[in-house]
């Protein structure tokens, strides 16, 4: 069985599990640690485990909100941390005693049971993957921090049966916000974040009968509204049975069987 459940996604932090159990063992992996460790460890908590019961991380992309106490959680916890060479370098090269492992668009790695698959995107960063993951029955996307959607970002989504997916905020209430002309450029940007507009481009392109999950995540506090977002994901996917969630900052969401 494959279930995933986001910790917080937000401009303060983003942290997601994903969990698969066969033949009584269970494999976690972490995407992203966007949090500082005390923070961290409240939030498994919530989800009723221990930084103990992780046995991957995968760092998406070198930014704060994403990599956060990656470092600090795997010397404290011995956990094995993937990311890009590109994201390693950007963040100076650090030493991970071992326990760090170069992952790469395309090649496929496994965190016991989890095959994961990382794949490149359009994202202001050095070298930033975003994730496939699957236990072999079910499959799972994550997608969140680019500016739009490629041809190679649609085939990989493609067949996935749950999708946690950015919807970063509403053009027209960035345009109108206080945010500086630059950020604005960089945030709507095609290197930047995915619009609520494009977002539902992306669930309308991926929607397929075994859909069963699409989880908004990574929403703007100042340039969006869960309604929005509800009302797009609604129309995106025109009456799918998939089932609608909105990933908090505060809160993430519950555990999600995929």
């Amino acid at each position: 069985m494959l279930r995933f459940r986001s910790l917080g996604s937000g401009s303060t932090g983003n942290a997601a599990l994903v969990e698969s159990t066969s033949g009584g063992r269970t494999s976690r992996l972490l995407v992203d640690c966007g949090f500082g460790l005390r923070q961290l460890d409240l939030r498994l908590a919530k989800a009723g485990l221990a930084a103990s019961d992780i046995d991957a991380v995968f760092i998406t992309h070198e930014h704060g909100d994403h990599i956060g106490c990656a470092h600090s959680l795997s010397r404290r916890n011995r956990i094995p941390v993937w990311m890009s060479e590109g994201t390693w370098l950007a963040t100076g090269g650090r030493d991970f005693e071992g326990r760090l492992n170069l992952a790469r668009d395309d090649a496929e790695f496994a965190v016991g049971d989890i095959a994961v698959q990382p794949f490149t995107v359009p994202h202001d960063a050095r070298e930033p993957l975003q994730l496939r993951c699957s236990d072999g029955a079910r499959t799972l996307g994550v997608l969140t921090d680019l500016g739009h959607a490629t041809a190679h970002v649609l085939a990989r989504l493609s067949g996935v049966h749950a999708l946690l997916l950015e919807f970063n905020h509403d053009s027209e209430l960035l345009a109108n916000s206080a945010y500086p002309a630059f950020l604005k450029l960089r945030v709507g940007g095609r290197h930047g974040h995915l619009s609520n507009e494009a977002a539902a481009e992306i669930a309308r392109a991926v929607r397929h009968d075994g859909l069963r999950h699409v989880v908004a995540a990574h929403l703007s506090e100042q340039n969006n509204r869960p309604d929005i977002v509800r009302r797009l994901m609604a129309e995106a996917l025109g009456g799918h049975e998939a089932e609608m969630l909105t990933a908090s900052a505060s809160e993430g969401s519950p555990w999600l069987d995929v």
